[in-house]
């Protein structure tokens, strides 16, 4: 029987789809051999004011250019990648907990405490999380922690509604019925059974939340109310560029604008591989 006419189509499919996961697990490498590597080779001080080589154009000597004080542009935007990376991973990481934790509770107790927490989530959601992680900023010196703390409680909310959706799924499930009527109480189902299952949709979850943390963490710093001076996130330095910008310097803009793109276009691609992989159903579509 000859060949359905379907199948190259779908192995195109799988074949684009292996090259852009391929590409994005690239870029994040060469980012963190870049954060990694860059400081101690570049011998530049990062902070170091040089006015005579002021707003220099990309060279040899200065390949990002330099910024409106003659500080090195490609040292700076690496210390600042690093920075937003550190803020995107840890933030990511506290919100994926808390809101693991708050979407299992809520489903596999019920009840009152199912409608409490939810409306608690409902109510936090209609606050703008800027406007939310300025007021957390707010309250505390510029720094790392604060940052940190602003951008993970503005963000577990969707990762509450997603993981208590996929408990109650699996609340139906003969298995959980079996559990409890041989006498499993609701924390050693939860703990044996709810928090296992949710666990690839959770850390699915946090890969999508870092982009999206990082870039929070920069509108706070564009704003002067993320980083300090001494600690430059890439938000910091893009708030720096906009002077020069206006008169017509792009290479202190453009360079920490675009690595702060990457890191999103590349987290996006190793995400979309993360879903194939535990949604079997489409993963199934790609083998066609």
């Amino acid at each position: 029987m000859a060949e359905p006419t379907w199948r190259p189509a779908g192995r195109s499919l799988r074949s684009t789809h292996t090259l852009r996961v391929s590409a994005s697990a690239a870029v994040m490498g060469l980012l963190v051999l870049a954060v990694t590597l860059v400081p101690p080779l570049v011998p530049f001080d990062p902070e170091a004011v040089d006015l005579a080589a002021r707003l220099q154009p990309p060279s040899c000597v200065h390949p990002f250019g330099t910024d409106g004080l003659g500080r090195d542009l490609l040292l700076r935007s690496t210390h600042g990648l690093r920075i937003s990376l550190l803020v995107g991973v840890v933030a990511a990481a506290v919100a994926t907990l808390l809101g693991t934790a708050v979407g299992v509770a809520a489903a596999a107790r019920g009840g009152w405490t199912d409608r409490l927490l939810m409306r608690a989530v409902d109510c936090l959601s209609a606050v703008p999380h800027l406007l939310l992680g300025i007021f957390i900023v707010a309250l505390f010196r510029p720094g790392l922690w604060p940052v940190v703390a602003s951008v993970a409680v503005t963000h577990w909310l969707s990762t509450a509604r997603i993981v208590r959706a996929e408990v109650l799924t699996l609340r139906t499930r003969p298995f959980i019925d079996a559990a409890i009527s041989g006498g499993a109480s609701r924390t050693r189902v939860a703990v044996r059974h709810f928090l296992p299952a949710v666990l690839p949709q959770a850390g699915l979850a946090a890969v999508l939340m870092v982009p999206h943390a990082m870039w929070h963490e920069s509108a706070l710093s564009f704003l002067g109310l993320g980083m300090p001076a001494h600690q430059p996130s890439l938000g910091t330095l893009v708030q720096d560029a906009r002077g020069p910008l206006l008169a017509g310097d792009w290479w202190p803009t453009l360079f920490p604008g675009l690595l702060l793109i990457l890191p999103a276009l590349a987290l996006a691609g190793l995400a979309s591989a993360w879903r194939e992989r535990i949604n079997p159903r489409r993963r199934s579509e790609l083998m066609l």
